[in-house]
C-alpha cells in the first residue's frame, strides 16, 4: 500500500508518495533519512509527527502497538468538540505504523543540500 508522507517546515508543506515498506514498524517521534521518503528530500533528516490510517483515525503517541484504542477524550487531537466539560469515548489508533496506515505527517529535523525552498512547487505548476 502507497504511503503518502507530508514533510512540513515552516508553515510549508511538500507531499510524496512512496511504496517503501521500511515505514512499517517506525513510531511516532522516530527519525530517519529523507531518502527514504522520495529522492528529492536525500540528505534530510525526518521526524514522524503523526500518521492516519484507512479510516482517518488518528494513530496517538504513547498507544502502545498498530491496534484500535478507545480512549476517553476532552478537545485536542482526536477530537474537535469545544463544549465545556465535554468528554467522549474515541476510537484512536497505536503509535507504531502497519500496512493500514495512509499518511505520515513528518517534519524537518535537518536540511540537505537542497534548500526546502526549492522543492516547493511553483505557483505556475499548481495553477496548471
Amino acid at each position: 500500500m502507497a504511503f503518502k508522507i507530508n514533510v512540513s517546515h515552516k508553515g510549508k508543506t511538500i507531499k510524496f508518495e512512496t511504496e517503501n515498506e521500511f515505514f512499517i514498524g517506525k513510531k511516532i517521534n522516530e527519525n530517519f533519512d529523507g531518502k527514504e521518503a522520495s529522492p528529492d528530500v536525500e540528505g534530510y533528516d525526518l521526524k514522524i509527527t503523526g500518521t492516519s490510517d484507512i479510516a482517518g483515525i488518528p494513530g496517538f503517541k504513547g498507544e502502545e502497538g498498530i491496534r484500535y484504542h478507545r480512549k476517553l477524550l476532552t478537545f485536542g487531537p482526536g477530537m474537535k468538540d469545544r463544549r465545556k466539560g465535554l468528554r467522549l469515548k474515541k476510537t484512536i489508533r497505536g503509535e507504531e505504523i502497519s500496512g493500514k496506515t495512509v499518511q505520515i505527517n513528518t517534519i524537518i529535523i535537518k536540511e540537505g543540500n537542497k534548500k526546502f525552498h526549492d522543492l516547493l512547487p511553483k505557483k505556475e505548476e499548481i495553477q496548471a
